[in-house]
């Protein structure tokens, strides 16, 4: 039986993939409990400084929930188990605490989007799907994406793609600000590592900061966040990175970040 996610270390990028084709990589309570265990392993390793989720193959990223498994689940079963699981793993995604980046390469349905709302930055091949269409099924978004979709494109959007289930393309979901960007689907992993490792360059500790100011800041009032974000910088200022930066600068030469 093959591993349900393949691990690989590219550089200072960790490469996630989910490995179940058969189900168009549909997650189910074994695929997340390895998904965290990948997760886990790539927020321990110190040489990892950005993770990159994509699916196995070229028809789908995540098609959404296993529905053999939902149909057999009754609804207390259901969130004391799988929707658990579901919140519990794609909250650790969303709050970890290096760079985040998918390669979007087919089907991203269900909760297939609703990881990617979880991710930080998404990269899309011209030929991803999209779309919310549990409704269709007379189900509910039950991994974030009642709540997540609506802080991340316009209301009125996330309402009319959850009331209706409707799917769409990489251009719609790029128009939306859903995604990043679309790029050929040939060229798609070699766009987003490229960017993964540019953003691996910089400073690690910079970079764990940012995101924590960003995701803590946006659920405070803009004065607290901005009395957040002055904290910050002065604890960056504290840092051999920032100083690193400064002097490479001035000195004309590429900064060399090692994250303290």
């Amino acid at each position: 039986m093959p591993n349900l996610i393949e691990y690989e270390l590219r550089d200072a990028v960790a490469l996630i993939t989910i490995n179940r084709p058969a189900v168009q990589n549909a997650l189910d309570m074994d695929t997340l409990t390895a998904l965290e265990a990948a997760v886990a392993k790539a927020e321990a390793d110190e040489q990892v400084r950005v993770i990159v989720f994509t699916g196995v193959g070229d028809r789908a990223f995540v098609a959404g929930g296993d529905i053999a498994d939902l149909n057999s689940r009754q609804g207390l079963a259901h969130y004391e188990e799988l929707g658990e699981r579901l919140h519990n793993v794609f909250r650790r995604i969303e709050v970890c605490d290096k760079p985040t980046i998918a390669a979007v390469n087919g089907w991203a349905l269900g909760g297939g989007t609703e990881l990617l709302l979880c991710i930080d930055i998404r990269i899309a091949a011209q030929s991803a799907r999209f779309g919310l269409p549990e409704i269709t099924l007379g189900l509910f978004p039950g991994a974030g994406g009642s709540q997540r979709l609506t802080r991340q494109i316009p209301l009125c959007m996330a309402k009319q793609l959850m009331f209706t289930g409707e799917r769409f393309g990489a251009a719609d979901a790029e128009r939306f600000g859903l995604i990043n960007r679309v790029v050929p689907d040939a060229d798609l992993m070699a766009e987003t590592l490229k960017l993964a490792h540019a953003i691996a360059q910089k400073s690690p500790l910079v970079l764990k900061l940012l995101k924590r100011a960003m995701a803590d800041g946006g659920e405070m009032p803009l004065s607290a966040a901005l009395r957040y974000e002055q904290a910050m910088i002065s604890l960056v200022l504290d840092s051999a990175d920032a100083h690193e930066g400064c002097s490479a600068f001035l000195q004309k030469r590429a900064a060399v970040f090692k994250g303290a």
